[in-house]
């Protein structure tokens, strides 16, 4: 319950509330406990003495206690669920907090639609574990205390009998509780595997159709789901051998109580009125102890939720701040790689012994095979991944000394494959400056030669683009995103490939925007098109995680290398 435990801490702030919820709980938990007294005083009193003030006592009280039920039983509803979403909304914000850290080495080992799971399917399960849970515990032990105090004042050698098979129950609760948590995380795990297949068809679902590949899809997901249910079946199996079990060891408690009871009040040990009174408290011990056999299968089984939770909230967030690091000052632009060796996976290194400098303003371009390392070293630079060995310097700063933030605030990146959001125009491109003004905003446009088609759209800047901007073309969903870069303002560019997924004519306009973005700054640019790099100061030919060569476009030619057979390959020259 360690887990369970530090999910409870986050009740915290709400403690204030939390104590009027229990009073609330125990309050009406004990108008239950009345009953059983009631039924003493009928049979004893009333039915037995004839005693008419007595019945009068017990008429008025039944309407008073069960008004002031009603009460607090609407006290602690209230109360208890709006703890309960505090603190889901709390556990949600910290979660997504965490998933904005994880470096993008995690994303690459995860599927978009298990961290969604994360988030919805995990987080929800809490709340059984929360509301409901904490609710029907906190009702059902006060029932189950009440009842054991009042069945000790009215007979003690009874409660002794019956207190003999409570840790028979227990043990059982342990056994079934355990495997019960199992098949909880079962189900988790396929509900996980379920959310992340649907975002992947989805999102891809222009693919499904070109491939007609609807009835695959369906199969897929029909798969997923069936190990869903079965996994679902488990665990209800479980739960629903436990309450029976339960229920059992209660009966015979009960059977012994009614056999020595009796024997008892033939005795003249105790009154027929006690001795129902009695029996009426067993079977309000033997109803919470039932119960209590449900709220623990409950929570065990939204356990494996929480688990998952706190699993990612411990994971290590390989890249962050460290102690003590500074903020980087305004930067010139001047970059040294030195001696940079990195690898995705542990053995397979994706880059080894790269060194390279470039001055402020200078244009680089990293050419070769697919895989080769380029994009790599564009990664390295705003540090979505640290290096395994050697390091990069800018302004003489390395980059591990200082601040993520502030580090990322100076490097403006294009890529090939635009991601926009679901918003207008205008706020797609104030993402790269949120205090930018409207005039900004434009004249951002403007240099990215984006102004034009953007006021042509049935809202101009206040157009909805729709989800990731597929309401654009490619080359107008580039330029938007060029447009986001210059208002940043960045002194280091990178630019990974960013026409190569365009046509001829839309290339030619983004490339001119480019031009103009990379004036005075330090730009690194990959690119396939050899044409989009023959103005680079210094062009670097990559392969197998190594520098080949490198020079401008002419020393490349004259050395007949790898370059000079790039370049003959796509331009078709002897």
């Amino acid at each position: 319950m360690k887990n369970y435990k530090r999910l409870l801490s986050y009740i915290r702030p709400y403690l204030h509330k939390l104590f009027f919820a229990i009073v609330f709980i125990v309050l009406a938990a004990s108008a239950n406990l009345y009953l059983p007294w009631i039924i003493k005083d009928m049979i004893d009193e009333v039915l037995a003495e004839k005693n008419m003030m007595m019945l009068n006592i017990i008429s008025v009280s039944i309407v008073v206690v069960f008004l002031f039920r009603g009460v607090f039983y609407y006290g602690q509803a209230y109360l208890v669920s709006y703890i309960g979403q505090r603190v889901i909304i709390d556990v949600r914000e910290v979660l997504f907090r965490k998933f904005q850290r994880m470096p993008l080495s995690y994303f690459d080992r995860h599927q978009t639609g298990e961290t969604m799971s994360y988030l919805t399917n995990d987080v929800n399960a809490l709340q059984n574990a929360l509301v409901d849970s904490l609710i029907e515990m906190t009702t059902e032990g006060s029932i189950l205390i009440g009842s054991l105090g009042m069945m000790v004042y009215l007979d003690w050698k009874l409660s002794i009998l019956t207190l003999v098979v409570i840790p028979v129950v227990g043990q059982a609760m342990k056994v079934f509780g355990r495997k019960i948590k199992v098949t909880g995380t079962v189900i988790q795990e396929r509900l996980a595997d379920i959310t992340s297949l649907l975002q992947e068809s989805i999102s891809a679902i222009r693919v499904v159709k070109s491939f007609v590949r609807e009835d695959y899809e369906i199969q897929r997901f029909c798969r997923q789901n069936e190990l869903n249910f079965q996994a679902a079946m488990k665990n209800v199996q479980l739960k629903s051998l436990l309450t029976p079990t339960v229920e059992f060891l209660a009966a015979v408690a009960v059977t012994l109580i009614v056999w020595f009871g009796g024997y008892e009040v033939v005795n003249g040990d105790i009154t027929a009125g006690a001795l129902v009174a009695f029996l009426t408290y067993a079977v309000n011990l033997a109803n919470p102890v039932k119960r209590l056999s449900r709220v623990y299968g409950n929570i065990q089984k939204a356990m494996a939720a929480v688990d998952r939770v706190f699993a990612v909230i411990d994971l290590e967030e390989t890249v962050s701040n460290r102690p003590g690091a500074a903020d980087l000052p305004a930067i010139q632009g001047h970059v040294t790689v030195k001696d940079v060796s990195f690898g995705y996976k542990e053995g397979v290194p994706a880059l080894q012994h790269v060194s390279l400098e470039v001055q402020p303003g200078q244009m680089i371009a990293f050419v070769g095979p697919s895989g080769a390392g380029k994009s790599t070293i564009a990664n390295l630079i705003p540090r979505f991944y640290d290096v395994s060995e050697g390091s990069i310097l800018i302004d003489g700063h390395d980059i591990r000394d200082v601040t993520v933030e502030s580090l990322r605030q100076q490097i403006g990146i294009v890529p090939q494959e635009t991601m926009l959001f679901s918003s207008t125009v205008r706020e797609n491109i104030r993402y790269g400056r949120l205090d930018a003004t409207d005039e900004e905003v434009e004249a951002a446009a403007k240099a990215a030669n984006a102004d034009a088609f953007i006021r042509e759209m049935p809202d101009g800047y206040d157009t909805q683009i729709g989800e990731r901007g597929l309401n654009l073309s490619g080359g107008q969903r580039q330029r938007i995103s060029i447009a986001r870069a210059i208002l940043k303002n960045p002194r280091i560019l990178i630019l990974d490939e960013a026409t190569s997924a365009l046509d001829t004519e839309s290339e030619k306009v983004v490339q001119a925007a480019l031009d103009k973005l990379m004036v005075g700054r330090t730009s690194f640019v990959i690119a396939h098109r050899l044409s989009t790099v023959f103005e680079a100061n210094q062009i670097y030919v990559i392969d197998n995680g190594q520098i080949h060569e490198h020079g401008t476009h002419e020393e490349l030619l004259e050395k007949g290398g790898l370059y000079s057979n790039l370049y003959h390959i796509q331009f078709g020259k002897a």
